[in-house]
C-alpha cells in the first residue's frame, strides 16, 4: 500500500515538473495553472523544511 502511495506522489511530482517546463514554453491555460500549483506547493514544502538558523542572542 505504501508503495502505491509513494508511486502516486512520484507521478504527481514528475507531472508537475513537466507542466512547469511546458508552461515556460507557452503551454495551454490548464498547464499554466498546474505549473502555478506545483511551484506554490514547492515553496510551501521548502518553507516548512526550513529551520530557524538564527542563533539565540547571547549577552556577552
Amino acid at each position: 500500500m505504501l508503495v502505491l502511495v509513494l508511486s502516486g506522489v512520484l507521478v504527481l511530482t514528475v507531472g508537475g515538473c513537466v507542466c512547469v517546463v511546458w508552461a515556460a514554453r507557452g503551454g495551454p491555460r490548464w498547464v499554466r495553472a498546474v505549473a502555478v500549483a506545483t511551484r506554490t506547493a514547492g515553496e510551501l514544502v521548502s518553507r516548512a523544511g526550513r529551520t530557524d538558523r538564527r542563533s539565540p542572542s547571547s549577552d556577552d
